[in-house]
């Protein structure tokens, strides 16, 4: 006897197979021709990172072919090479602000350059190689090397000052050299440290002076927050101390050295609170 086959249940099988099979497909993980990497370097108390795709030679030849000369290349595979600054740096010997920019570079005979340029998004499809976004052209030093097989980018004779960026690959390196004032952002960072405590001895001067109403352990903080970053906030939360502690004659001087210093800050908000207790304190002892 013979069966009727019914399309309708053959289509239907087929999707819930095709169905079964996109979960497995989705995951399957292959080696990628140039592979990602991301190499990061720590220069002082800043911080330097590269993110690329790395190609193989292969048993081609790369310069010259693969790479032409005098044309901009991506300094990579795929999509355009970043580099990230947390802090301005030099680069070469020019000044370049913090943030992430594309590495381009124009290899030649007579010497390579390399260029750090604003689009992120150069070889993604988007608008072409545009030079007048670079920031920073520079001279590049090149020497033979080892064969190397994969693109690789790395950090050498790194100091607390600077650092140099190697690019290598097949039997050429590529190297530019970084630095940064180390000095200048440490002792940035110790100033920001001193504000970040005056800030918080403030905090809390004000808070055991209202709230949990123990203005010796509040006069603590708001000694130790003069000391830190002596602002007019900090004097004037000095005073509202030592007047609540009946000591009107330091908490007069303290307030005067908050209404002087205040008369210099645009942000000076509490200019009515100062005056009026100038005003209110001048008598009492």
């Amino acid at each position: 006897m013979k069966t009727m086959k019914n399309p309708l249940f053959g289509c239907m099988a087929s999707a819930l197979m095709t169905l079964a099979a996109t979960p497995a497909l989705a995951q399957l993980q292959l080696p990628a021709p140039s592979p990602a990497a991301k190499v990061s370097q720590q220069v002082g108390v800043s911080e330097i990172s590269v993110e690329y795709s790395s190609p193989g030679v292969k048993g081609r030849k790369i310069w010259g072919e693969l790479v032409p000369n005098d044309k901009a290349w991506r300094s990579g595979a795929n999509a355009a090479t970043k580099i990230t600054f947390s802090h301005p740096v030099t680069f070469g010997d020019k000044a370049v602000p913090a943030g992430s920019y594309t590495i381009v570079s124009l290899p030649s005979q007579k010497g390579w350059k390399v260029m750090l340029n604003t689009d992120l998004g150069l070889w993604r499809g988007a608008a072409p190689y545009d030079a007048s976004k670079d920031v920073a052209t520079v001279s590049a030093t090149t020497a033979e090397i080892p064969a190397r097989e994969r693109l690789t980018y790395l950090f050498t004779d790194t100091t607390d000052t600077g650092t140099r960026l190697d690019l290598e690959w097949e039997k050429l390196r590529v190297s530019v050299p970084i630095t940064v004032d180390t000095a200048a952002f440490a002792k940035a960072n110790i100033e920001q440290a001193e504000k970040d405590a005056a800030s918080m001895h403030t905090s809390a001067a004000s808070y055991l002076a209202g709230t949990a109403k123990d203005p010796a352990a509040a006069l603590k903080h708001a000694d130790a927050a003069v000391a830190a970053n002596p602002t007019w906030y900090a004097h004037w939360t000095r005073a509202s101390v030592l007047s609540q502690m009946g000591k009107y004659a330091e908490a007069r001087k303290a307030a005067q050295t908050a209404w002087d210093l205040g008369q210099k800050d645009k942000n000076f908000f509490y200019r009515d609170q100062v005056s009026k207790a100038l005003a209110e304190w001048k008598n009492k002892k």
